[in-house]
């Protein structure tokens, strides 16, 4: 049988701290959603000023991540090179900015933002996963 880390909320706190702290030293209104490795939301922090839809979408993103293993600009990617039927495909948010928790190379969750660009949104989710190693 094998064994795998969890996210506590101790992990938790410290990821969304992370990722508030990026966003806020950049003037981005943001959601911040960190998920466990099923996508199953374990909080979400929308930033003032920030348009109630990110709620959702942020939320998608960390779910579709911790689901399909991986970032989920590799989707965005997909679709963009000419893949579209890809958009139907269930369960998948096809924009950057959802990004996996791996610990010993198992994916035990995940960060969703959106709020500003794609690419912002993936600097913010990758600040808080990066928190994680220090």
């Amino acid at each position: 049988m094998k064994s795998k880390a969890v996210l506590s909320q101790t992990e938790v706190a410290t990821i969304l701290a992370a990722a508030r702290a990026e966003a806020q030293a950049n003037g981005w209104a943001v959601t911040i959603v960190v998920a466990d490795d099923g996508g199953h939301p374990l909080a979400l922090e929308r930033l003032d000023g920030c348009a109630p839809i990110a709620s959702y979408i942020a939320t998608e993103k960390a779910r579709s991540s911790a689901l399909g293993r991986r970032e989920t600009k590799g989707y965005e990617d997909m679709v963009n090179n000419g893949r579209s039927a890809f958009l139907s495909a269930p369960v998948v948010c096809s924009l950057e900015g959802g990004v996996p928790v791996v610990v010993d190379g198992q994916v035990i969750g995940s960060v969703g933002v959106s709020g500003v660009t794609a690419a912002q949104d993936a600097q913010i989710a990758k600040a808080g996963v990066a928190a994680l190693a220090n």
